[in-house]
């Protein structure tokens, strides 16, 4: 089934934002929802060089105000007709080792990270489940398989609540019309991957969102991309020994 009518969040940079390209090239009318209106407007005019016959709508949303993700979500359904598929894809990477005093930064990853793509979860279903149709998509992280120590000890403990956020919402709509997806990115060289040192296996943004669009076109319940070599690596991290993870991040 074509998705035509398509929201992302977090569309200002990295992922979003070559995603947002990439499905320009696909044809797809596209709903862009970042904090950094600036950024929008500058990507709303790159897609519409790439394809002039789609829509494309851009929407300030700082997806920690929750009422305003269901107003935002709301507006594009009655704006196109119908929305066939929604991005969660909205996240930052703040923090550090809990009980260094970081504990503002931390709070502020796990709100963005779970309970904003949570509020994003609810306002995508209630459309879905109103029209009986669409493709969630949520966007988890390699990290979710294991837990990371310093820096990425929150942000994979999000990503591991998302999946398994995303895993029930799958059981949820068992033999309905309405599918959901969970993709893990690996190491893919972005804004918010920019300040980590270590990223073994990493790709550019258009080779690593390549493997993302390809994933949700398919409409698979779990995917991790690129497939090489993190297929692989999501049956390895889980029994990598605690003195080994020391040494990823």
């Amino acid at each position: 089934m074509k998705r035509q009518n398509i929201i992302i969040t977090g569309a200002s940079s990295g992922l979003g934002y070559t995603m947002a390209k990439q499905f320009a090239q696909l044809g797809r009318n596209l709903v862009l929802c970042a904090r950094r209106l600036e950024n929008l407007k500058q990507l709303k005019t790159e897609l519409e060089s790439i394809n002039s016959t789609i829509q494309v709508c851009i929407v300030e949303l700082d997806v920690n105000d929750h009422e305003q993700v269901f107003k935002v979500f709301k507006d594009a359904k009655q704006q196109f007709g119908n929305i066939d598929r929604v991005i969660v894809n909205a996240g930052i990477g703040k923090g550090a080792s809990l009980g260094t005093g970081y504990f503002e930064a931390n709070k502020a990853t796990a709100m963005t990270n779970f309970v904003a793509a949570l509020a994003q979860c609810e306002a995508a279903l209630e459309i879905f489940r109103e029209q009986n149709f669409g493709h969630l998509v949520t966007i988890s992280s390699v990290s979710s398989q294991k837990g990371f120590r310093g820096a990425f000890n929150v942000y994979a403990a999000t990503k591991a609540g998302l999946a398994s956020l995303t895993e029930g919402i799958r059981i949820d709509l068992l033999k309905t019309p309405i599918k959901a997806t969970t993709i893990h990115p690996g190491y893919i060289r972005t804004e918010i991957s920019h300040a980590t040192k270590k990223q073994p296996f990493s790709v550019d943004a258009d080779t690593g969102c390549k493997a993302i669009v390809k994933a949700i076109e398919k409409e698979v319940g779990v995917a991790f991309v690129p497939s090489w070599p993190w297929a692989v690596m999501r049956y390895v991290l889980p029994i990598l020994p605690l003195s080994v993870m020391r040494k990823f991040s």
